[in-house]
């Protein structure tokens, strides 16, 4: 994996030294992305210059070094990721008598397939992940693309009379003249949903590629878009052309789709591992790895003291049951602490997922052996693994009218939390927990919605109107990020689209990417091989949730390798005991982000909101953790880059 950098001045008036160094300073600012090499390239004509870090994972030789020009000199490319079907686009391009390509490296087979093809067709042709810049130097356009799920990052902008463009936003923000203005439309989504949703970014002016599409500058500087795979199509096709196939056909089927993933990601000229959580998907990853490996396969999992948020023992008896060699990190409130000043170095955006602390601690972990691992993100998105799915589907009650399921909502929510949480306090057990008032009252909410789109913002939401904290002139105008319907009447499926669309991308693939490639780690996703997302986009809804469990066909396909009473426990996710070490360890870190002082002199969160949530989040009667989390992270984020 690699990180790429570059700008395009349309004054067309800087030497072509000036245009290496700005390029050089910018992929200089990525250089954790890739630690085995750099280059430089520049079209003073064209005002162009690319920038890259190479992380060499398929063929390190020199034949790989980056930026790379065609080989009839008129394209040059600037490349991240992995084309895991390079072999076969090979044999393409030498059927259409190209020339013989030089080395191993899928960077060439790309570049020349654009070359040959047209950028368009060649990545509609590759299975992969990729972000990459191509510069025509007879058209003088410049082509920026990202893969169809989004897997890796791309930004891009304009600074003054310049476009730039970058892996990471930290790459822009050296462009001369960058100006780090907030988008209080952006930030108003962070508060909502914990991160900022495609195409903004928080900063004005500088947007995301969106996944699936392509971006063309001409020489004017006027940009195109056009989307060349699209996820609502496959969705909406995928909802109403159900395969036919039985339960044992569709396993088969699933089996060999994702075998055929997995082992495709296995290629690498570099040591390889997976993570391992013991859930169903990292389960599913691994257990098909080993499969495929004459040797066990290196596996990482990190865990809690806090036996509640503790999903080591049951990945170590997959592990051992599969026969990987395992290898397990307990993480302390006192590691998230060591780590807390670096996370908003890492995530360059606010970002409010609290397990970015476990991923970035596992990352570490793995890099100490491998320099690849494979994930097992997507399979919530593509098999319904999300427990709010089961929550949103039992709250819509179907056969019960709108309007009575609103009247309950209301009675609910007439009542303040503390209310409920006194009379909480009288129940037994789990029922009488720190914050049960609050779930009440976002319950209510939820049955309050007035449709299906309501409905999944209410259950989403982590500030229902992010204008009660947020200060910040504009941000009351916050966009509704929610991407386009695809027109079924399946409640289920408008929720995966929704979450593959927006929040796999926005939050899960940024998570992943930015903690792996903070040390240098290449994180691969069989999950998301588009080939498997359209096939799973094809399966019945019975094949996905059946009688209350979950990703019902990815369980059968466990089930072959891995004992059902190893896997048959309730979903833990990804979580971690934040909620907790706020009220212990991690409170004077705290408190110093939310000085009141200092809020009221930023002037961008109400100062007197934050103080009452932390108060009450102190006192243990609410569980404020999300909203704390979105507003530590924010702060954080804005001590760093503000």
């Amino acid at each position: 994996m690699c990180g790429i950098a570059g700008l395009l001045d349309l004054t067309r008036g800087q030497p072509a030294g000036a245009l290496k160094r700005t390029a050089q300073l910018m992929a200089g600012a990525v250089a954790h992305r890739g630690p085995d090499g750099d280059g430089v390239w520049a079209d003073e004509l064209g005002g162009l210059a690319l920038g890259h870090r190479r992380l060499a994972v398929i063929d390190p030789s020199a034949a790989g070094d980056q930026p790379m020009t065609s080989a009839d000199g008129r394209f040059v490319i600037s490349y991240n990721g992995e084309i895991y079907n390079a072999a076969e686009l090979r044999d393409q391009l030498g059927a259409a008598q190209t020339r013989s390509l030089r080395g191993r490296c899928d960077t060439e087979v790309l570049l020349e397939a654009c070359a040959h093809w047209g950028a368009e067709d060649a990545v509609r042709r590759a299975v992969g992940m990729f972000a990459f810049a191509l510069w025509d130097k007879r058209e003088r356009t410049l082509t920026l693309v990202r893969d169809r799920l989004g897997i890796k990052p791309l930004y891009w902008g304009h600074v003054g009379r310049a476009i730039v463009f970058g892996s990471e936003l930290k790459a822009l923000a050296r462009a001369p003249g960058f100006a780090s203005e907030l988008d209080p439309v952006a930030l108003a989504a962070y508060f909502r949903l914990a991160y900022v949703p495609a195409p903004r970014t928080v900063y004005r002016g500088i947007s995301k590629v969106r996944p699936g599409h392509i971006l063309t500058v001409g020489p004017s500087g006027a940009v195109s878009e056009r989307c060349y795979w699209d996820l609502a199509t496959i969705a909406a096709a995928g909802s109403r052309l159900a395969d036919p196939l039985d339960a044992a056909q569709a396993t088969d089927a699933l089996e060999a789709l994702l075998g055929e993933a997995v082992g495709a990601r296995m290629a690498a000229d570099v040591p390889l591992g997976g993570f391992l959580s013991g859930g169903i998907d990292s389960t599913a990853v691994v257990a098909l790895m080993q499969a495929r490996s004459a040797r066990p396969v290196k596996t990482f999992t990190v865990g809690f003291e806090d036996a509640g948020y503790n999903e080591a023992p049951h990945a170590g008896a997959v592990a051992a049951h599969l026969g990987t060699d395992h290898t397990t990190l307990t993480v302390t409130a006192a590691d998230a602490l060591d780590l807390l000043p670096g996370l908003a170095d890492i995530y360059d955006e606010p970002f409010g997922d609290a397990s970015a602390i476990p991923m970035v601690l596992v990352s570490r972990l793995a890099r100490r052996a491998v320099t690849v691992a494979l994930s097992g993100d997507g399979g919530d998105e593509l098999f319904a693994g999300y427990d709010r799915y089961r929550l949103a589907g039992a709250v819509r009650l179907p056969g019960l009218p709108g309007a009575l399921r609103k009247a309950v909502g209301g009675v609910l929510g007439a009542l303040h939390p503390d209310l409920w949480q006194s009379a909480a306090g009288a129940l037994p057990g789990r029922f009488n927990r720190p914050g049960q008032g609050d779930r009440i009252a976002k319950l209510a909410r939820v049955l309050k919605a007035g449709d299906d789109d309501a409905l999944y913002r209410a259950v989403l939401s982590i500030w229902e109107s992010p204008g009660e904290v947020l200060r910040l002139p504009g941000s009351a105008a916050e966009a509704d990020a929610a991407p386009e319907p695809i027109g079924t009447q399946d409640f289920l499926s408008l929720m995966q689209y929704r979450d593959m669309a927006g929040y796999l991308p926005d939050d899960i693939l940024v998570k992943l990417d930015r903690a792996s490639m903070a040390v240098g780690l290449e994180a691969r996703v069989p999950m998301l091989d588009h080939r498997l997302v359209e096939f799973a986009w094809r399966l019945p809804v019975k094949y996905k949730r059946r009688r209350g469990r979950t990703k019902w066909l990815l369980r059968r396909v466990v089930q072959r390798h891995v004992p059902s009473s190893l896997m048959e426990r309730p979903k833990m996710g990804f979580n971690v005991p934040i909620g907790d070490w706020l009220r212990g360890p991690l409170r004077d870190w705290a408190e110093t982000l939310l000085d009141p002082a200092r809020l009221k002199s930023e002037g961008v969160l109400d100062a007197d909101i934050v103080a009452r949530i932390w108060a009450q989040h102190q006192g243990g009667r609410h569980d404020w953790t999300n909203r704390l989390w979105t507003i530590l992270m924010y702060r954080a984020w804005a001590e760093k880059w503000r």
